[in-house]
């Protein structure tokens, strides 16, 4: 599949308006991360970390968009589908994978209420941080082979960061964590999997 989304990325980079359309659905995507990370946290209990990783896929979204501006100033004004690519995938990947990592928490360690709140936000992020470290290296390297005017450097240091935090995390959460998150990633991986065909599709 890899090398499918690779194919993907080499067409929309080589097109501004397909590629101001991905950047587009790239900045949505972290837009949903930050909201739903703010729906997360805890009204008292919340820590700096959790502050810092809202604010972080806030600025993500932010600096994605304005990444737009570098192809053309009239691209993707908002989030309607016209605007994104794969859109119903972009917006449902994060909910999706939200409501099956809770449903395998449940059935697996049976953990409700806030213990499965706190333990499907440190596995999602996680999951999500695993494939970003991915998504935006390959895309980081195809920008720069085509000599494109866009980076995403900067976002590649933070998701990095994020990723040694969530992996600090999960030791603190469960001693035998590694095939917990396994499993998680699986999950994710069938989402992302899906996301990437219709990244394709929408191409045609």
């Amino acid at each position: 599949m890899s090398h499918i989304f690779k194919n993907t990325l080499e067409k929309i980079i080589a097109n501004d308006a397909l590629h101001a359309r991905f950047l587009n659905t790239l900045s949505l995507m972290e837009n949903v991360g930050a909201r739903k990370i703010s729906r997360y946290e805890h009204p008292v209990h919340t820590n700096i970390t959790v502050l810092k990783h809202a604010a972080e896929e806030a600025r993500h979204a932010y600096y994605l968009k304005k990444q737009i501006s570098k192809l053309g100033e009239d691209y993707c004004p908002d989030y309607a589908f016209d605007y994104l690519l794969a859109p119903f995938n972009s917006y449902q990947y994060l909910h999706r994978l939200d409501v099956s990592v809770c449903r395998y928490l449940k059935e697996t360690l049976k953990l409700e209420g806030r213990a499965a709140d706190d333990a499907a936000y440190i596995l999602v992020t996680y999951a999500i941080e695993v494939r970003a470290d991915e998504l935006y290296g390959t895309y980081q390297e195809l920008l720069t082979a085509a000599g494109s005017k866009v980076n995403v450097k900067s976002i590649i240091m933070e998701e990095a960061g994020h990723l040694e935090e969530m992996t600090r995390m999960l030791n603190e959460f469960h001693p035998d964590w590694q095939p917990v998150a396994a499993a998680v990633c699986a999950i994710e991986d069938e989402l992302y999997q899906n996301w990437v065909v219709g990244l394709a599709a929408s191409l045609n």
